[in-house]
């Protein structure tokens, strides 16, 4: 036993003193590339900063030595640039209305419920009507009789019988209580509530048994036609939209975009938001609903003859803007003055001409005067 824990005892001490061989070799080995990597660092920019004196001094050297960076180019756009601007608006209807009772009494009858699309002249609602129905029978009963008057005097009156004014006072009786009875016949009508024109009913303001007096509303209908897009602009906006002017209108909702024509503009801002109304005409859409949500992409800015390049090619530095222009081979520092910015493009009002050859892919792997290779 004792022989066998000496062995033991070795083997660890040996296995020992491997670990720590290896971990002072691994510390060392460590120790030496960091200290290789700071000169290769120092030497870098040594190399580097030698390289530009003497490419200073000998632009052929610069060519020679410089590598040459594989690239893509695209070419800067000369053409019309636009901005548009999106609000959010909805459809509405200039045939929004209240429909209120023109006459007292109980509600007796509700025909209509809410969703309820109908045509023009379909019953809503009815009214009580029975104080005007016993008035005009009562009326009707005196009316026959004012008749059978008037045409007794009248025979008479034909035949030199009488005076004229007996004529004139039976004649005067029976059409007094012919315009008495047609008022009492109007006043039945109004008791019947009836869709003014086509449309929906969007809500029921009365219930079974109400009371309700002339004036009353009762339902809020909404007709089906003369349907328009309705939407708040920012006041900054007030002199880029006119009358008649085209803008794209989007549905998300029915997913489709027409282009209509703008109907009306605000003259008044709101205070509270400080926003204007700008009023579109509807395109031709069946399925289009009031309140429906609608999108409108309005044109507020438009530049003839723009140069016109992609958002990303754009860098920048302590100098401003600039972009990467291929000249002779090599890639050229070029500083720019931006316009307005319109999804990725962006409109350049100084810097470039259009038709200059600008590095694409590869723009941040260039500097200036760096030789370049075009990929096919």
């Amino acid at each position: 036993m004792k022989r066998f824990s000496r062995m033991g005892s070795l083997v660890l001490l040996a296995v020992i003193g491997f670990s720590c061989g290896s971990e002072d070799e691994l510390s060392e080995k460590k120790a030496a590339l960091e200290s290789l990597k700071k000169e290769y660092a120092a030497l870098a920019t040594e190399i580097e900063a030698l390289e530009k004196e003497v490419a200073a001094l000998d632009p052929e050297f610069g060519k020679e030595t410089r590598k040459t960076v594989l690239i893509t180019t695209v070419e800067a756009e000369k053409g019309t640039f636009q901005h548009f601007v999106e609000v959010s608006g909805a459809v509405l209807s200039k045939k929004n209305v209240n429909i209120s009772g023109e006459v007292s009494g109980r509600v007796q009858e509700i025909v209509a419920v809410e969703g309820m699309q109908v045509k023009k002249g379909a019953v809503l609602a009815r009214i009580d009507a029975e104080s005007v129905q016993r008035n005009m029978e009562e009326l009707e009963t005196q009316l026959d009789l004012a008749r059978t008057v008037f045409e007794k005097q009248e025979r008479l009156w034909e035949q030199e019988i009488g005076t004229e004014i007996q004529y004139l006072e039976a004649k005067n009786r029976k059409e007094q209580l012919e315009k008495n009875l047609a008022s009492l016949q109007t006043q039945m009508d109004r008791t019947t509530i009836r869709a003014p024109f086509n449309g929906t009913v969007e809500m029921v303001n009365v219930r079974l048994g109400e009371l309700v007096q002339p004036g009353t509303p009762m339902f809020q209908f909404i007709g089906d036609s003369d349907l328009f897009i309705e939407a708040d602009l920012s006041e900054r906006y007030i002199g880029s939209i006119s009358r008649n002017d085209e803008v794209e209108v989007r549905f998300p909702s029915l997913g489709v975009a027409e282009t209509t024509k703008v109907t009306a503009v605000g003259a008044v801002i709101n205070q509270n938001n400080r926003t204007f109304k700008v009023e579109a005409r509807l395109p031709d859409l069946p399925k289009a609903k009031p309140n429906m949500i609608a999108v409108l992409r309005v044109r507020d800015y438009q530049a003839e003859d723009a140069v016109i390049i992609p958002n990303y090619l754009i860098l920048q530095d302590n100098k401003g803007d600039y972009v990467y222009v291929v000249e002779s081979g090599q890639s050229k520092k070029r500083y720019i003055k931006r316009g307005m910015v319109y999804q990725e493009r962006t409109e350049i009002l100084e810097g470039l001409q259009g038709g200059e050859t600008l590095v694409d892919k590869g723009f941040r792997d260039v500097g200036d005067n760096f030789n370049v290779s075009i990929a096919s």
